[in-house]
């Protein structure tokens, strides 16, 4: 054998009991798992680590990732292998960068900018997922990257592509295209497809569009992943939308960071919860995704009417620049409540600028809106305006408005998963980027008792594995991959805070992805053993030849 890990408390993945037991590794993958008291020898290898005191788990999938472009640029990664994540998926939220022309590229990079950064410094030699997949596999002179990564296609982009940034809907020519898009996409390897129905230009297809292109995902295997059209008000409805438009496409559903935000919220987990049980009882095929944190994170500019965003960026910033159409839209934004803004009256002492593009604006990081304003004397839309102007749309914010009750609520669920949202950019990030996995296990299993160890890893690991259709991952099982985490139930722990964000977590010495040691005694290797995981549909057409 490669390895053994002697003496583990074995959380396998499953939810049953833990266990002792010797786990030895051969070839990358499970070769036997010895329990205590069992018959016979026990495994021998080159390699012993003493586990004793530690528990072993399958590693954690995030089923909601923005490191698209991070694990090009960014060898280590850190900031989700210390926290023993070995599975990301990307293409989140309807916005991502494949597939693409070259102007449908060009208008996607400026329009995350504050997710991912202008990615000036990727050199973006595809334009298909398929390309893109294969881009990860032979990143850093073919070495791969830090950790696996599955793919969403992402359905603004993909509007973007064949339609544009117009409200309307898309012609019978362009719906063609797009479903032929989507194919492809699936075909190439995407695991499903996503959606950022608060985010334009994605937010303008109608239920009908989105059911066509579900259709595609579900002949191959996927599913789709909606950001729906509101965390606010309306908030319940938008869930049923995507339930009975997934029921209706017949297409599994996966709810991302699946909360109920803003005030006219509070308490009302249990009005969701109702709904998808209704629907799991009828035979639908769901399950979610949260961060085990209220706040949420995005970009100040997508707390704008839709309107205001239609023809693109450079059409946003040019209305701001007319103070009629400026007036506008801050009357919808404070008085009538964006679409942007899921349907609530903004409040600016909940908005906090998280990070800026533009150097000279960094002032204002670590600052709500509200307080910076008070600072210069003015009214809080005056400063919104001069960030968002003279940052050319790049900044990034924290949106104080969630609760506590619905996050505990919402974990509990037998269908939920663990997902980070982690927006890596920004001199103050949201802390789940860092924090998410050992913050359940730390927080929510060993302080708060809401979840027990076995039950929050199946969480985190089984589940996800199950929505991804992984036939060799999410458990501690012999003959699976041996993608492992070594943790201390009685100290792992978060360590980012929102003061203090981009510190790693404590607790979790050892990391395996293929049965090599990404982290290993608290310090990260220079391995790079992930790859680009390829849904159930890849077949003949992909790579990146495909067009």
């Amino acid at each position: 054998m490669d390895l053994v890990l002697r003496d583990a408390l074995v959380v396998d993945g499953t939810g049953g009991p833990s266990y002792r037991a010797d786990v030895a590794v051969d070839g990358g993958r499970i070769a036997e798992i010895h329990r205590e008291g069992s018959p016979g020898p026990r495994p021998t290898a080159a390699r012993t680590v003493d586990a004793d005191g530690l528990a072993l788990s399958p590693g954690f999938i995030d089923m909601h990732a923005h490191s698209d472009l991070a694990l090009l640029r960014d060898p280590d990664h850190s900031a989700k292998a210390a926290q023993g994540v070995t599975l990301e998926v990307l293409g989140q939220d309807g916005l991502s960068y494949a597939p693409v022309d070259d102007r449908t590229l060009a208008e996607v990079r400026r329009s995350i900018t504050g997710w991912n950064g202008d990615g000036s410094d990727i050199d973006f030699d595809w334009r298909t997922v398929g390309g893109y997949l294969d881009r990860l596999d032979r990143n850093f002179g073919g070495q791969g990257i830090a950790v696996n990564a599955a793919y969403l296609i992402p359905q603004g982009t993909v509007r973007m592509y064949a339609v544009g940034w117009e409200d309307r809907p898309a012609s019978d020519a362009e719906l063609v295209r797009m479903r032929e898009l989507v194919d492809q996409g699936m075909r190439e390897g995407a695991v499903g497809m996503s959606s950022g129905l608060t985010y334009t230009p994605g937010m303008y297809a109608d239920g009908a569009e989105l059911t066509e292109l579900c259709r595609v995902v579900a002949r191959h295997g996927g599913y789709y992943c909606p950001h729906h059209r509101s965390y606010g008000a309306g908030a319940l409805e938008a869930y049923e939308e995507m339930v009975q438009l997934a029921q209706h496409a017949g297409c599994a559903l996966h709810l991302a960071h699946a909360t109920m935000n803003f005030g006219v919220n509070k308490g009302r987990a249990p009005d969701l919860l109702a709904l998808l049980d209704g629907a799991l009882a009828a035979g639908a095929d769901i399950s979610l995704d949260t961060y085990p944190y209220t706040p949420g994170c995005t970009t100040l500019v997508a707390m704008l009417p839709s309107w205001a965003s239609e023809g693109g960026p450079e059409s946003v910033l040019t209305r701001l620049a007319d103070p009629s159409s400026a007036e506008k839209i801050r009357h919808h934004l404070e008085v009538l409540g964006s679409d942007g803004c899921h349907g609530v009256p903004i409040e600016w002492d909940t908005i906090e600028i998280s990070g800026v593009s533009a150097p000279h604006l960094g002032e204002y990081v670590g600052r709500t809106v509200a307080d910076s304003a008070a600072l210069r004397g003015e009214e809080p839309w005056a400063t919104a305006r001069r960030l968002l102007t003279e940052d050319r749309l790049g900044t990034t914010i924290l949106q104080h408005v969630g609760h506590e009750e619905n996050v505990r609520q919402i974990m509990r669920h037998r269908v939920h998963t663990g997902g980070s949202d982690g927006i890596l950019q920004g001199d103050k990030p949201h802390p789940r980027a860092y924090g998410t996995f050992p913050q359940y296990l730390g927080r929510y299993v060993r302080e708060l008792g809401i979840l027990s160890l076995e039950e929050c890893v199946a969480h985190l690991t089984s589940r996800p594995a199950a929505r991804l259709r992984l036939a060799d991952r999410g458990l501690v099982r012999e003959g699976y991959r041996a993608d492992l985490v070594l943790f201390d139930p009685e100290t792992v722990a978060a360590g980012s805070t929102f003061e203090e964000p981009r510190t790693l977590p404590v607790g979790i010495p050892h990391v395996l992805i293929d049965g090599r040691f990404v982290i290993e005694d608290n310090r990260r290797t220079p391995v790079l053993a992930g790859r680009a995981v390829r849904g159930a549909g890849a077949g003949a057409g992909a790579g990146a030849g495909a067009s």
